[in-house]
């Protein structure tokens, strides 16, 4: 692993406190080239989780609260007419930059949603019939509250295979939550004194390096036959995407190379595959009326496929 990846997770790390797990899962997600839809109660550090990473990565970040009366031009950009010049003009949106914050994405009509899904797969927005390519270095990181569903307009199953990783973000131990009481009382971090880690240009030269890291034949199998037992299960209605095995594959490269390694363990799939597949599947209503959880079935799935040697 580079010298400043390394450095970048440490800081990262110590400004965002009792997330451990989730910080390295998000950076694995940025690394693999994957969106990522985080979900959690208010008040738990989502976007500070993330307008910190894009500090870190030296990146341009925007913001957009969605809301229920948010246009798709409001994210997309628009074409007006300009009175001085006597022709038309395209005004970009805040989708235009390397790290998007799509803020309470369950708050705007599914016509709104739909926007960002051009740009999230084939990383490039059209306006008024135009095409716009977005930057190399492009994701969207969404969040979502999972206590308040008035109002609300849940994601189509179609958006959400389109994000890589969900993850949950719960609330830090009591030493942690003292510790992140104490720095902001104490007025030890502010949004602006975040020094840029890495550069654009040597992100994209360890996505590259990334992408080299082994995927042996067996580990392609144990990761297939994960992805398909989710369709032969008869306590999941709907099974995980061929989309989804490849996120899987990406994402656990990315795992192994933040873990200093330049080959995918069986142990990287298991670590990746709960949150590759967590929103991508959905339950039988039998295995519903019985209380079981997708977290639950996602592990009895995984602990029943042998491990490969």
């Amino acid at each position: 692993m580079k010298v400043e990846l390394a450095s970048l997770l440490e800081k990262y790390e110590e400004r965002i406190l009792g997330q451990h797990l989730n910080l390295k899962l998000l950076l694995s997600s940025v690394l693999a080239g994957g969106h990522v839809l985080l979900e959690g109660v208010p008040g738990t550090g989502k976007t500070q989780m993330v307008r910190t990473l894009a500090s870190l990565l030296g990146g341009k970040f925007n913001r957009i609260q969605f809301t229920p009366d948010l246009l798709p031009s409001d994210i997309t950009g628009s074409s007006i007419y300009n009175m001085k010049e006597g022709a038309f003009e395209t005004l970009k949106g805040p989708i235009f930059t390397n790290i998007l914050l799509a803020d309470e994405i369950n708050r705007t009509p599914a016509k709104t949603q739909a926007a960002l899904l051009e740009a999230m797969e084939e990383k490039q927005v059209t306006i008024q019939g135009e095409t716009f390519p977005l930057a190399d270095v492009f994701f969207v990181v969404a969040t979502q509250n999972p206590i308040e569903f008035e109002g609300t307009y849940p994601l189509p199953e179609a958006q959400q295979d389109r994000f890589l990783f969900k993850l949950h973000i719960d609330f830090p131990s009591l030493e942690e939550e003292t510790a992140v009481l104490k720095q902001v009382m104490e007025n030890k971090f502010t949004h602006t004194d975040v020094e840029p880690v890495l550069d654009m240009e040597t992100f994209l030269s360890i996505r590259k390096e990334i992408q080299q890291v082994t995927l042996s034949e067996s580990i392609l199998d144990y990761m297939m036959q994960i992805v398909r037992k989710t369709r032969e299960s008869d306590s999941i209605r709907f099974g995980a995407s061929t989309r989804a095995g490849i996120s899987i594959g990406r994402a656990a490269q990315a795992w192994a190379y933040l873990s200093n390694r330049n080959y995918v363990t069986p142990d990287d799939i298991k670590m990746v595959t709960k949150p590759a597949l967590r929103h991508r599947i959905q339950l039988s209503p039998h295995t519903e009326l019985e209380g079981a959880t997708v977290e639950q079935i996602i592990e009895e799935l995984v602990g029943s496929i042998p491990v490969p040697r």
